[in-house]
C-alpha cells in the first residue's frame, strides 16, 4: 500500500507530517530566490526535509487516511505499520525507495537514512500559479558608458533651425521669470492670509480652554473601577479531544476537560462542519508532542495533534 499521496495531500496543509514508526517530512518557508548565474527567479516554495528521530504518532496520518477511505481507525494504522515495514526491508536490502512528489529515501554505507527532496511541487499554497522563468541581465553601466563616450566624440552643430528654437527658448525663459515673479507676490498674500487664520484660530482655543477651567465637574458617588485581566489561547499546535455534530456537545465535552484542569476550548468547524473540541493549544511542537502523548496515555487514546493558525 502506498501512503506517499496521503503525505503529499498533508504537507500543503501542515508543517510536520509523521509517518509513525519510521520518521517526519518537514517543511519551511523558503522566500523567492534569483539563481547569480543563470538569472532565474524562483517563486516563495516550501523547502522539505526529513526527520528521523521524530517517530511517535501524532494521530494526523491514521486520521486523514481514515476519513478519505472512510475505514476505522484502527485499519488504518495497521495500514501504516504494514507500509513502513516494507519501506525498512527494501531499503536494508538496498532498494531505495522514491515517495511521488516528495522524495527518495536510501541508506548509505553506515545504514544511516538519506531523504533526497523532489522539486515536482511546489507545498506554498500561496505561490499557487507562480512558476520559474530566466531574465537577461540588465546592463545599465555599460550602456551609461557608451552613451558618455558618443557624448564626448559627437560634434554639436548649430544649424539656422536649432539658433531659431534657440531664440524661442530665450523668451520662454523671461516668461518664465515672469511668471515666478507674479508667483511670488500671490504666495506673499496666502502666507498673510494663512498667518491671519492661524492668529484667530489659537484665539478661538484659548477661549474655550477658559471655559473648561472655570467649570466645575462632580460626580456623586463614584464608581470604583473594575480590572479585567484576558488572556487570549495562543500556539499553532491543538490536541483536538473529538469534533461534534451539534455545538452544544461541543460545549459539554469543553466543560468536562476544563473541570479535569485542561485549558479546552473550541476551535470552529472542520471542513466537514463538525465543531472541533482541543485540551489545550501550544506554540512550541515539541511541548505540543509531550502533552498528546501524555494526554493520550491517561486520558484519550484517541487524541490528535492538529498544526494550524487560528485567527
Amino acid at each position: 500500500m502506498q501512503l506517499d499521496q496521503y503525505i503529499s495531500d498533508l504537507l500543503y496543509r501542515y508543517e510536520c507530517v509523521i509517518l509513525p514508526g519510521f520518521g517526519a517530512f518537514l517543511t519551511q518557508i523558503q522566500s523567492a530566490q534569483i539563481h547569480s548565474t543563470t538569472h532565474a527567479f524562483y517563486p516563495p516554495k516550501k523547502k522539505l526535509s526529513f526527520n528521523a528521530q521524530l517517530t511517535d504518532s501524532d494521530g494526523l496520518l491514521a486520521n486523514y487516511i481514515s476519513k478519505t477511505e472512510m475505514i476505522p481507525h484502527e485499519e488504518a494504522s495497521t495500514r501504516i505499520k504494514t507500509y513502513v515495514r516494507f519501506l525498512f526491508d527494501s531499503l536494508h536490502k538496498g532498494e531505495a525507495q522514491t515517495l511521488s512528489n516528495i522524495g527518495t529515501l536510501s541508506l548509505d554505507t553506515e545504514s544511516r537514512l538519506q531523504f533526497e527532496p523532489s522539486y515536482h511541487l511546489n507545498y506554498l499554497t500561496d505561490s499557487f500559479g507562480l512558476s520559474s522563468f530566466t531574465s537577461p541581465e540588465i546592463l545599465r553601466e555599460v550602456y551609461k558608458e557608451e552613451v558618455t563616450a558618443l557624448e564626448s566624440t559627437t560634434p554639436i552643430a548649430f544649424t539656422p533651425e536649432r539658433k531659431a528654437a534657440s531664440s524661442w527658448m530665450k523668451y520662454a525663459a523671461a516668461a518664465v521669470i515672469a511668471f515666478g515673479l507674479i508667483g511670488a507676490v500671490g504666495f506673499n498674500y496666502v502666507k498673510d492670509v494663512e498667518q491671519h487664520n492661524y492668529v484667530s484660530h489659537q484665539e478661538a482655543e484659548k477661549q474655550l480652554e477658559d471655559k473648561i477651567q472655570e467649570a466645575t465637574f462632580e460626580i456623586p458617588n463614584p464608581l470604583p473601577a473594575i480590572k479585567l485581566s484576558l488572556t487570549k489561547p495562543g500556539g499553532s499546535y491543538h490536541i483536538v479531544a473529538g469534533a461534534f455534530r451539534m455545538e452544544e456537545n461541543a460545549q459539554t465535552r469543553v466543560d468536562q476537560l476544563t473541570e479535569q484542569g485542561f485549558k479546552a476550548r473550541k476551535i470552529g468547524t472542520n471542513k466537514y462542519g463538525l465543531h472541533q473540541v482541543v485540551y489545550g493549544s501550544y506554540t512550541d511542537s515539541q511541548e505540543a508532542l509531550a502533552a498528546l502523548k501524555s494526554i493520550r496515555s491517561t486520558d484519550n487514546k484517541e487524541a490528535w495533534l492538529l498544526v494550524q493558525e487560528m485567527e
